[in-house]
């Protein structure tokens, strides 16, 4: 029974893969595979997140000294810092991590693929769990406090 199972028995679904910035698809054995705290470190992808359609107006509110935009920042930044698992990220969205090793990152992304989703690099995890106390706030600091202001503008 189990030998028919087997034979006939529904396949495994494809792992696919989309990046979580632009939400494009992202072809078995391509894209960049970084952690949680190399995208955190980005101040690009924070100028880029926190100046999106959704978020602007936050920014715009942190800005003008209005506590509410800082607190949804805040929480926009726990929402991304949070995340325990690697990111996929496609070509097109690779070029906002400035300070990572694209080598590697490809190298960690074919493993992924190979491992049909179940690799993780080191360092993997919440940002918090995988930097120390100091960096984290740093990076948190710049993403809530500094991100996007040369990107709007104030009337």
């Amino acid at each position: 029974m189990a030998f028919l199972e087997n034979l006939f028995g529904k396949k495994k679904p494809e792992l696919k893969a989309r990046c979580p910035i632009t939400r494009e698809p992202i072809e078995s054995g391509y894209g960049y595979l970084l952690t949680t705290a190399q995208i955190i470190a980005s101040k690009k992808y924070w100028d880029m997140i926190m100046t999106e359609p959704e978020t602007v107006s936050y920014t715009v509110s942190h800005f003008k000294n209005q506590s509410s935009g800082t607190q949804m920042r805040s929480m926009i930044f726990e929402k991304y810092s949070n995340v325990g698992k690697p990111w996929m990220i496609s070509d097109s969205c690779i070029n906002l991590f400035e300070n990572i090793d694209k080598q590697t990152a490809r190298e960690n992304a074919k493993k992924w693929w190979l491992q049909h989703g179940n690799f993780s690099p080191e360092n993997s995890g919440t940002a918090s769990e995988a930097l120390d106390a100091e960096t984290f706030k740093n990076l948190k600091n710049y993403a809530v406090l500094e991100a996007g202001r040369s990107r709007i503008v104030l009337h």
